[in-house]
């Protein structure tokens, strides 16, 4: 027996309870269906437990800096590791409470537990149950990817989503992969007093591309841990342990922890029957700004996407696809911009265009570093450099990356900036107030404002009446 809905969306993370909160304005014939456990990908094994991690080190981390400002006795400090372990997966329990008592705690047969497959492009089956609908939302989320050969290998590796799980952890560690998620967990760990080696096949980190601004975070984080940059890493067993080559670099850990992207949900969801195009990847081809899968009445949105899996983004796909499950015609969204920040410290931020896609013979670049900075001098963490792009010809911002303090606030000022379409000139018209990290950003705006094509008679930071 068919059960019939007008909207049934899979997965109950981000993206799919965003995607709810739309259906719901509009009508109260839709499933929620969902395999694992639920909670949000953030809230259980992402953004939250690693940034409560992140602030314990981070907190332990200030000590060295106290002698100079004459607070005695750091020497005495110690980390329990396992003491912090518990500490964050309390509060990650704490998270994903309120997450599930804001959604599906109080859902009755709305909530469909199990995994779901399509057989026909309107019709699913949920583990014996057949759910057909007018409308389908996929946001099934993705999962560490582990290399096939490295399997052999699987009980002395961890992925990031089994971090939190483990009560403790040997000294030595392996970070492998060193996007956002790798090193904020990587430096973190490495503050708590592990012998930690970061590796990345790339020559970078944080998925930088600015090449001054790769450098100097290369240079502040590799003072904290061994960075292995532009190589692969190989591993074999050592004893309980690893051997790892990467390059010229040997060495023997006790433990890795994998951190080289995640993999799309999709396995489980047959899409075969449902006949749409699917690129290399394995993911449905798409409109990112309508979210709707070929001209099909499925909507994909999330992490599953593999394109942007960054919360806000996972939202904003998710409240797209369920707006336009419910409404007709379809309906294009225009895309909010560029916004990625990597809670290392010091903090790494990249918004707007990034360094590869821009027309470098018709932007200008101005720079800051934060060393003379006063309130980066007083917080002891004058470490970094902001880089800010703009057309030459208009001052219009384009982009912008930074690795520096609390360089997710002024990540946010410039996104609002460009969400604006603002320019140098509008920018420097705004206050900045002394002593602030701002002014970094204002520094940098004067630095490019004096490589733009005009200048204009009247001084930018007054507005004639």
């Amino acid at each position: 027996m068919e059960r019939h809905v007008k909207v049934a969306i899979i997965g109950a993370g981000t993206a799919g309870l965003n995607a709810l909160s739309q259906v719901r304005k509009v009508t109260d014939s839709f499933v929620l269906i969902n395999g694992g456990e639920l909670g949000t990908t953030c809230a259980r094994v992402g953004c939250m437990p690693s940034k409560a991690l992140i602030q314990v080190a981070e907190d332990f981390h200030r000590r060295h800096v106290y002698e100079r400002h004459g607070t005695r006795g750091a020497e005495a400090l110690a980390a329990d590791l396992p003491e912090a372990l518990e500490y964050v997966r309390d509060l990650r329990d704490h998270f994903v409470d309120r997450v599930l008592s804001s959604s599906t705690d109080e859902m009755g047969e709305e909530l469909v537990e199990g995994y779901a497959r399509f057989l026909e492009p309107d019709l699913l089956d949920v583990e014996g149950q057949l759910i057909r609908a007018e409308r389908i939302v996929i946001a099934t989320g993705s999962r560490p990817y582990v290399p096939e050969a490295w399997e052999g290998l699987r009980d002395r590796l961890i992925t990031t989503d089994e971090l939190f799980e483990q009560d403790t952890l040997p000294s030595r560690l392996a970070v492998i992969g060193l996007g956002v998620i790798g090193m904020e967990l990587g430096q973190a760990l490495a503050r708590l007093g592990l012998e930690v080696t970061g590796i990345d096949r790339l020559d970078t980190v944080a998925g930088l591309q600015d090449p001054v601004v790769r450098q100097a975070a290369v240079e502040q984080i590799g003072r904290e841990m061994p960075l292995w940059l532009g190589a692969a890493a190989e591993l074999e067993a050592a004893g309980e342990g690893l051997r790892i080559r990467a390059g010229e670099h040997v060495a023997e850990v006790d433990r890795a922890l994998i951190s080289v992207g995640r993999i799309p949900n999709l396995d489980r969801l047959g899409l075969e029957r449902i006949g749409v195009a699917l690129d290399a990847r394995g993911i449905p081809v798409y409109n990112p700004n309508t979210m709707q899968v070929g001209d099909l009445p499925i909507f994909i949105a999330g992490d599953v996407t593999g394109d942007r899996p960054i919360l806000h983004e996972a939202g904003d796909e998710g409240r797209i696809a369920g707006f336009n499950a419910v409404h007709e015609p379809v309906r294009a969204f225009r895309r909010k911009p560029h916004l990625a920040i990597t809670f290392c410290h010091p903090n790494v931020a990249t918004v707007g265009a990034r360094w590869d896609e821009l027309d470098h013979e018709r932007i200008a670049v101005g720079a800051m570093r934060f060393a003379p900075v006063g309130r980066a001098l007083i917080m002891a963490r004058n470490h970094g450099v902001v880089r800010i792009y703009a057309d030459r010809a208009s001052g219009r911002l384009l982009g912008a990356e930074l690795v520096g303090p609390e360089g997710e606030h002024l990540a946010h000022f410039l996104a609002l900036a460009l969400s604006r379409e603002l320019t140098v000139y509008d920018l420097l018209k705004t206050p900045f107030y002394h002593p602030t990290l701002e002014e970094t950003l204002q520094a940098a705006l004067y630095d490019l404002l004096g490589k733009l094509d005009h200048q204009g008679e009247v001084p930018v930071e007054l507005q004639p009446l």
